[in-house]
């Protein structure tokens, strides 16, 4: 059998990439993402028997299920790296039962208390092991800067995994406003000596536009190049690297439920995913694909409910949408860059089509899919959106009711849930520590509507002390990583505009500082 290598969604590519090609590139030339030529077949029994395994080792046997070009033992010990002692419970990302047919995927056992460092923990580890592998082949000589737009979660946790990594500098950029506050000191206080962090003026989108932009510019890439050897890559989940490892944790739980007896091995479930940017959601199609018995996926939406209505109707609309602030800031996008992924593959992978679907959202900002694709849609896809009030209003019920506190992101995914269920039994990707948005989650279990302001003697505590106070208040407990966070230093306080060109500039100067530094 030939390798398993990497198309482009777009077809621009001029000839399909090794899986460390397609890590190190990030994204594939004209903008298009890197998708594996074959999605690998796992049987029941292979399925199953992962709940008898450490984590590192079910990531593993996943990894070579898709025959990435390193060797075995290199892909154990990688993985052995990635989901260790940095995670606070050995079973990495554990599930928990709420009732007898709803559970809990809880992913933020990591060193950031966010979904991201299940991929973030492991892409940096590849990404290396990947540039090493193709300088001793000759095939570049040069160094990376890993440039990050952030709704919140994936720049901290990128900022953790790359730190102080030989050959790669990383730089992540937020809106300005736009995340948490503890979302914001995560990544302001970030330790690291080749780490840089730029608030931006403007939303979520406006970043991840104009990284896209930097990205695609050729004429900017050849002056990195000249100016610092530096080329450009992504740990967003447009990086195949950081989509593949959650594709690990579905199969996992799937093998954990079954192993409980919470199902039946071979019966489905349905999975539930808070989503902003479709990369999560997508990992569990890809899951379903491999084998995994995952009937439905529900897509669920806050109140920029782009995805929800595109699921609904078959068409992407942002021309007239306003962007909403609410209190799951980490879905708070409109373009959702992998859905690419998914219409390539309802689409038969037609490039052509998806060029045009992406040309069409560029300059008119909306797209159709045609019936065909729709149709293959919505025989996996249902779709919810959930207001901010009522997202605050389910983190008290499951509160009230199970005794579980849930943040703001899981709380979303669970009314969702608990609106668009059959009989299967429910899968809820919880993707945060509910610390992380302490202050919505003070408002939902003090009954304050979502937006309106904090008593006086809670919005007078920062976020740390408010998450103390919540914590003494319902007998939780909060991260260590998040309960210091106070006490550390602030290193960037730098704000920019979010446009293509304020981002050049700034990623230059950071390569150029890094290189006088080397």
């Amino acid at each position: 059998m030939e390798p398993n290598l990497y198309i482009d969604t777009r077809g621009k590519a001029p000839r399909p990439v090794a899986f460390t090609e397609a890590v190190v590139a990030g994204l594939a030339p004209g903008g298009g993402l890197y998708v594996p030529q074959r999605i690998p077949q796992l049987t029941m029994d292979q399925i199953l028997s992962l709940a008898g395994m450490p984590y590192a080792q079910r990531a593993a046997l996943v990894y070579r299920a898709f025959e990435v070009d390193l060797p075995d033992d290199e892909v154990q010990r990688l993985m052995e790296r990635a989901y260790g002692a940095n995670f606070d419970t050995p079973d990495i990302c554990p599930v928990t039962s709420l009732d007898a047919s709803t559970h809990v995927l809880e992913l933020w056992h990591g060193p950031t208390s966010a979904f991201k460092d299940m991929a973030l923990q492991c892409l940096p580890r590849f990404f290396s092991a990947s540039v090493g592998k193709l300088k001793a082949q000759g095939a570049l000589d040069n160094d990376f800067l890993i440039l990050v737009a952030t709704s919140g979660d994936t720049g901290k946790a990128a900022l953790e995994g790359f730190r102080d990594v030989d050959h790669v500098s990383v730089g992540v950029l937020f809106p300005d406003g736009g995340v948490s506050d503890i979302q914001r000191k995560q990544m302001v206080t970030q330790a690291g000596r080749n780490v840089r962090v730029w608030g931006v003026r403007g939303n979520f989108d406006d970043c991840q536009t104009g990284v896209k932009q930097v990205f695609s510019d050729a004429a900017f890439a050849e002056q990195l190049m000249a100016g610092s050897k530096t080329a450009l890559s992504s740990a967003n989940s447009i990086n195949w690297g950081r989509l593949m490892p959650q594709i690990v944790y579905y199969l996992s739980s799937y093998a954990q439920l079954a192993s409980q007896g919470k199902v039946a091995a071979g019966d489905p479930i349905d999975v539930c995913v808070p989503t902003g940017n479709f990369g999560n959601i997508l990992a569990a199609y890809y899951a379903k694909r491999m084998g995994c018995p995952i009937e439905m996926l529900y897509c669920a939406s806050n109140e920029n409910r782009v995805l929800t209505d595109f699921i609904n109707t078959g068409t992407y609309d942002i021309s007239q949408r306003a962007f909403v602030l609410t209190p799951s800031p980490s879905m708070d996008i409109l373009v959702s860059s992998n859905l690419e992924r998914q219409l390539f593959e309802l689409s038969g992978r037609d490039a052509a089509a998806i060029a045009g679907w992406m040309a069409d959202l560029n300059e008119s900002k909306r797209f159709r899919v045609d019936e065909r694709v729709f149709a293959r849609l919505r025989e996996t896809y249902r779709a919810e959106s959930v207001s901010n009030d009522d997202c605050l209003a389910a983190i008290k019920e499951v509160h009230d009711e199970h005794g579980y506190l849930m943040d703001p992101h899981t709380a979303v995914a669970w009314r969702a849930g608990e609106r668009l269920r059959g009989g299967n039994p429910l899968l809820v990707a919880s993707t945060a520590h509910w610390a992380k948005f302490g202050a919505n989650v003070y408002r939902a279990l003090h009954g304050i509507p979502a937006g309106e302001a904090l008593p006086a003697d809670a919005a007078a505590l920062t976020g740390c002390q408010l998450n103390e106070l919540i914590a003494r208040e319902t007998s939780s407990s909060i991260p260590l990583g998040l309960a210091r966070l106070d006490s550390l230093p602030v290193r960037f306080s730098e704000v920019i505009d979010g446009t293509a060109d304020a981002i050049r500039t700034a990623a230059s100067e950071f390569s150029n500082d890094m290189a006088r530094r080397a």
